[in-house]
């Protein structure tokens, strides 16, 4: 099965010596029927001779077993933590447009649900692969005690295997289904918990989610179950009488044409019995089995989505401290997506932009005007479909786009608060975040120790400042923000205009701020207004300013 191939996949050489170890064990298991065999017909005298050798298999068995279930272990663990740090380099290294058309839910699904379904069977394929070397060495046994007999034994055992395989089957195709259904209702749960509240407070909504959207989901993810584990029961049992019909054949039809001696049916009929347990191991491994392949074939084909997509590189080259540059420029720039609930592409551009060190740039305009994504086309999250974007004359594509990234510091309108100080590693890491902590007047309910957050566990607007201090700390030469002063109060909002951002300007720092606060444009040196994915104003910020006081003027 393919969880056998992904093991293999990891090493080679691990799985061979393992399964070295289980066909020995099951060797000895089964030489151990054959010693009981013979010692139920044997003189006492040649009883010595066999009591020793059963001495001697009874030390063996373990030993080997335990050999192999260590070399599995350590393979299926390994195996399982290359899948795990494969998958997250993945998602790490495909292009966030690429990501966003994935969708949140199926990450989500595979590292939450398909991970642990691939880790629950690879704790069993240990035990698995000793039982299936226990039922092959039986197997074998059978056919030196009489090669008739076992062939027409075998005859009777495909026909079972074929009429309790085709069910199963059947089962694994409803398990498909399931996992499908599955990635549907996470997606559910997500909009559930992160709904909640608009949820609660609309009631037709709210029996609607229930009843058109998250019911019939659910239901047909139980249906699917229940079928499933419906027909694998009814096989199992199947699979399990099997085993009874085979000795009730043997002893009452097949000894009375073959003419077999006690000898011969003393061991077929113990080691088709001793064949009952190691039949039920695999038999109710099989569904985990199937889960397991269908949730591997799921990260499979997940991986194999982005793979194609990963043109993204690392970079070799650091940004160095301190480090200057004199010109970002964006030239004849495009980039078309499918918005929600439209046919048509959005285009945004072409885009013709440029800017240097040390200014404070505005960017506004309605939503859907495209900021955001000019935002992300700026920071190098998203590739351009036409144009370039230069940094100091040089176009940024491949490798570099790692490296001119490293130019920004950013807090995103959907930001998400790491508790660490990730990827800071200053020696006087806490004493600068502690003395921001102050300026960002959270000194009385954040600490930080050794670049952790004493806690995360605050307002929306004090989580951003969190954000923020974060950003003050990469100390880019770039900065953007994106709807920063949306979440916080009107004193912090004075704060954030007439303190932080002139300081960082002072610094040095270009300072990009998509914003709908009119009110402090004039602080700023240009404003830059988008509409339908178009530049329709990029002048002084003083422009602008005469421009809305005309436009109160008329008003009033």
């Amino acid at each position: 099965m393919k969880i056998i191939y992904f093991m293999m996949r990891y090493s080679r050489r691990l799985l061979l010596l393992a399964v070295i170890a289980g066909i020995i064990s099951g060797a000895a298991n089964t030489a151990l029927l054959a010693v009981i065999n013979s010692a139920l017909n044997q003189t006492q005298s040649q009883g010595m001779n066999l009591a020793l050798v059963f001495v001697g298999l009874c030390v063996l068995v373990p030993v080997t077993r335990i050999v192999a279930e260590l070399l599995l272990a350590h393979l299926g663990q390994g195996a399982l933590y290359q899948l795990r740090m494969d998958l997250s380099r993945q998602i790490l290294g495909v292009p966030l447009r690429k990501l966003e058309e994935v969708g949140v839910h199926r990450l989500m699904a595979a590292l939450t649900d398909d991970v642990p379904t691939i880790t629950n069977i690879v704790t069993v394929i240990p035990i698995l692969c000793i039982n299936i070397a226990v039922a092959l060495s039986c197997l074998i046994y059978m056919s030196w005690l009489s090669w008739p007999l076992f062939f027409a034994v075998m005859a009777i055992i495909v026909i079972g295997i074929i009429s309790y395989q085709l069910p199963v089957v059947k089962s694994f195709h409803y398990m498909t289904l399931a996992r499908r259904e599955g990635d549907n209702l996470f997606s559910n749960f997500r909009a559930l918990t992160e709904g909640i509240k608009e949820l609660k407070i609309h009631a037709a909504r709210r029996k609607a989610f229930l009843t058109d959207t998250l019911e019939p989901t659910a239901s047909r993810f139980r249906r699917h179950n229940i079928v499933a584990l419906t027909i694998y029961s009814i096989a199992s049992s199947w699979g399990q009488m099997l085993v009874f019909v085979v000795i009730g054949l043997l002893l009452f039809v097949l000894s009375g044409w073959f003419g077999i001696n006690t000898l011969v049916m003393t061991g077929f009929t113990l080691t088709i019995l001793y064949l009952m347990t190691p039949l039920q191991v695999i038999m109710n491994t099989l569904p985990n089995m199937g889960r397991a392949n269908v949730a591997l074939n799921n990260v499979e084909e997940l991986g194999l989505s982005l793979v194609p997509s990963t043109t993204e590189e690392d970079s070799t080259k650091l940004i160095a401290e301190g480090s200057s540059w004199s010109s970002l420029e964006l030239s004849e720039v495009t980039h078309n997506y499918q918005r929600e609930g439209e046919e048509t592409l959005f285009v945004l551009g072409p885009i013709n932009l440029q800017m240097g060190p040390g200014e404070l740039i505005f960017v506004t305009g309605g939503n859907g005007s495209g900021k955001t994504t000019l935002a992300k086309l700026i920071l190098g999250l998203y590739t351009p479909e036409s144009g370039e974007i230069r940094l100091d004359g040089q176009p940024i594509s491949g490798e570099l786009t790692d490296f001119y990234r490293q130019h920004f510091s950013v807090v995103f309108s959907d930001y998400f608060l790491f508790d660490t100080l990730l990827g800071l590693n200053s020696e006087q890491l806490d004493a600068k975040a502690r003395e921001y902590l102050v300026q960002l007047q959270l000194a009385h309910k954040v600490k930080v120790t050794d670049g952790n957050f004493s806690t995360t566990d605050l307002s929306q607007g004090q989580r951003k400042r969190l954000a923020l201090l974060t950003a003050y700390l990469e100390d880019r030469p770039i900065y953007l923000f994106d709807e920063w002063a949306a979440d916080q109060d009107p004193l912090f909002k004075e704060i954030f205009y007439y303190q932080i951002l002139p300081e960082l300007k002072g610094r040095g720092k270009t300072v990009i701020a998509i914003t709908h606060d009119d009110r402090y444009y004039h602080l700023g040196d240009r404003v830059i207004k988008l509409d339908n994915g178009q530049i329709v104003y990029d002048k002084p910020a003083s422009e602008m300013v005469s421009v809305l006081d005309e436009l109160t003027a008329i008003a009033v």
